[in-house]
Parts: structure tokens; sequence; C-alpha cells
């Protein structure tokens, strides 16, 4: 790379060390920001509100149920007065929903002391939504949008399991409908929609965050329907019926937990809300009812029920404000979690930059000394062959010297009696 040289990097095994715990990090950010994901999108979209439907609600045709074949329930449960009749293979179903109607219908019978009950229940359980209207009684029909459907004047609930792909939350929907059963027993069809809807949705423990963005969004424009609007707004479109069901559960929850007066640390113990259904029961119009029970009309009430609306909503938005500290953490963490990725993406490319360059100047350093070591072999064998030419040129040497020495005195040594007789005679 051009300009300065790169800092030091760790290299060998301290570099896949801390390559690994790099990749883990990297792995544990990308969990924690799928999960904060998760959780706005439940935030900002949530789950989709299940569907229940009694006969008035939304458009019911009834030539369904006499066109359609019945459809053949084999599976039967009966227990105190409570007969449950399930489609093949829901067998277990049909077994959970029997040990939960005692206690659901427990509860529901507390807020109707006093009133009528159903003589008998007959729960209808099958695996799809689209085949209610097979179960339903004759001449009778269901809403295609419905995951289950009460008749209360025949104390019979139809429940499904599944729509389409969607699967339901059956038991769920049981204790819906039988709040349903229960109620109208109880008032003998003189609940208004509202009521019944409502007082189903309490009973059930129906809470989801698409309602709580409903009436957000109602608190924030003032758009809440007024009584007779809300009756009707359960034969409209599905936005209207999902906007009808949660100003149904949250004003009947309002009504529940309101004491006497409108003082907030009078609860009431739910008896205003008793006593309001009952007097219904004995004839009173829901108006009369709610002036007997509680104080004022229903009118005022659920203009009590506007205001405190607003008041959660608007005048005290904590939860707002923690949402959009929460949306923005998540979107520092997402951009940290990009941030970190990219300086790890690069820290990582160096490192193997300076692996690889480290190996390629290692395979050089091996083959210089290779080739080193191969030049100090040749030259070895080269001086092993010079010292032996030079020993064998150097004992010739020495041999031919020696040789001529002797042949020397030989030579002397063969005159030398000749020249010594020659001396010895003169």
């Amino acid at each position: 790379m051009p300009g300065a040289p790169p800092q030091a990097l760790p290299s060998g095994r301290f570099a896949h060390s801390l390559r690994a715990m790099t990749r883990r990090r990297g792995e544990i950010a990308r969990l924690v920001v799928i999960g904060v994901g998760a959780m706005l999108a439940a935030l900002l979209l949530g789950p989709i509100a299940p569907a229940w439907a009694h006969p008035g609600a939304g458009a019911i045709d009834a030539s369904q149920s006499a066109d359609a074949l019945p459809l053949e329930l084999p599976i039967v449960l009966e227990r105190d007065g409570v007969l449950i009749r399930a489609e093949a293979g829901l067998e277990q179903l049909a077994a959970a929903a029997m040990a939960r109607v005692p206690e659901t219908l427990a509860q529901i019978r507390a807020d109707l002391d006093g009133l009528p009950q159903p003589r008998q229940i007959e729960l209808r359980l099958i695996k799809r939504a689209r085949d209610l209207p097979r179960v339903a009684p004759a001449g009778r029909g269901a809403p295609e949008w419905a995951s289950g459907v009460a008749y209360p004047d025949r104390g019979i609930a139809c429940v499904a399991t599944r729509r389409a792909h969607q699967p339901i939350d059956t038991l769920r929907v049981v204790d819906h409908e039988l709040a349903h059963l229960a109620l109208g027993a109880a008032l003998e069809g003189r609940a208004p929609r509202w009521l019944d809807e409502g007082f189903a949705s309490v009973h059930a423990s129906e809470w989801s965050m698409a309602r709580s963005q409903t009436l957000i969004g109602m608190a924030w424009s003032g758009d809440t329907a007024s009584l007779p609007a809300l009756d009707r707004a359960f034969h409209g479109s599905a936005a209207a019926i999902d906007r009808a069901y949660a100003q149904s559960h949250d004003f009947v929850t309002y009504l529940l937990q309101r004491g006497r007066f409108a003082d907030v640390h009078d609860d009431g113990d739910r008896w205003p809300f008793r006593r309001f259904l009952k007097e219904i029961g004995r004839g009173l119009s829901p108006d009369d009812a709610a002036l007997e029970a509680y104080g004022v009309r229903l009118g005022r009430l659920l203009g009590e029920w506007g205001e405190g609306l607003r008041n959660r909503y608007l005048l005290m938005p904590s939860s707002l404000f923690v949402l959009g500290v929460w949306v923005l953490a998540a979107i520092l963490l997402v951009l940290g979690y990009l941030r970190r990725r990219r300086l790890n993406r690069r820290v990582l490319s160096l490192w193997d930059q300076q692996e690889a360059m480290m190996a390629k100047l290692a395979a050089e350093q091996r083959e210089r000394e290779r080739r080193a070591q191969v030049i100090k072999l040749v030259i070895s064998d080269e001086r092993d062959d010079l010292d032996d030419e030079q020993s064998e040129q150097h004992g010739e040497v020495i041999w031919r010297d020696w040789s001529l020495r002797d042949g020397e005195d030989e030579s002397d040594d063969s005159d030398e009696p000749d020249d010594v007789d020659e001396l010895w005679l003169n």
C-alpha cells in the first residue's frame, strides 16, 4: 500500500484467536440487532388480532350452512352440562377444552351472579374456519372472517383451530365464545353489541399491540365512536370492526374498574358493573341501568372513558417516550453494528493480507536457505575433490623426489667400489 507502512497487526495463533473472537462478537451483535428488530416489529406492527363473531356480526350468509354438507364430529365429551363435539384428530384439544371450561365459566358467572345461566352448553371444535357454516345450527351461518361463532339462543358455540395457514389460539376463542353464551343467557339477548363483545373480550383476556395502536390513533385523532355508532361498526368494514372491538374492550374494562363515583381511588371491586348487568337483566335499558349502577348515564361514562384515553396516550406520554427511546437506541445499535461490522471486515482483510505477506516472506526465506545449503554442499564437494587432487599431486611429487634420490644413491653406490678400489689401489 502506498504511504506510511500500516501498524503492525497480530499474527499467528494470536491473530486466529482474535479473528475468531471478532467473528463471535459480530454474531452476537447480529443476534441482538435481529432481536431488537423483532421487538420493534412487534411494537410497530403488532400481532394480528383474532376474529370472533356471533350472529349479527358482519355479513352472514345462511345459505352457506343450508347448502353445505354437515361435518362429522365423532369425538364426544360431556360433563356437568357441557357437551364438546370435535372433528377427528382433535382429541387432545377437546380434552384440554373440557378441562378449561369449568374455571372459565366460574369466572364469567362471578360477574353474572343472580342472573340466569345457560342450561346446556355445546362446543363444536373443527379444524378449518371455512367449515364453520357446516357445523352451525340449521338455518344459521358464519362470517367468512370468523374464528369462532356463538349462538346464545341455542347454547352452541363453534370454534376453529386454523384459518387458511394461520393457526388460531383455540382455547382463548373458546373463552370468548363461552362469555357470549353466558351473557346471552343472563341478559336474554338485551345486551348491546358493544357490551356483548367487550364482556367476551375481557373474559378471554384479549390484549394485543394492534388494539393498543388502534386506541392510540383514536386518542390522537379524537375519533371515538358513540355507542350507537359503535354497534353499527360491527357490521362495517374490517378496519371498522377492529376499531369497534378495541373501543368495546377498553370501554368495558373502564366500566369494570370504575366505582360508584368517578374517583380514581374507587375501583368498586366490580360491584357497580355487576349491578349494571343485573339491572339490564331485570329489564332496564342500558342507559337506565348505568344510572342505577354508576349514578350517571352511559353518555357521561363514555365521555369519562374518552378523557381517560386521552390522558393515557397524550397528557402522560411516558409510554411513547419510552418507545421513542427504544427506537432511537435500536437505530443507534444498528448503525453501530454496521460500523463495527465494516471495521471488522477491514481489520480481518488487513490480517489476511499480512498473513499472506508473512507466509510469502517465510517461503522466500526457506527458499534462500535451501539454496544456500545447496551451494554450501556444492562448495564442500568441490573442496573435497580439490583436496583429493592436491593430495595425489603432492604424494606423486614426494614419491618422485624420493625416487630420484634413491636412484642417485644407487648410482653412487654402484660407482663407489670402483672409486674405492681405485683409491685403495693407489
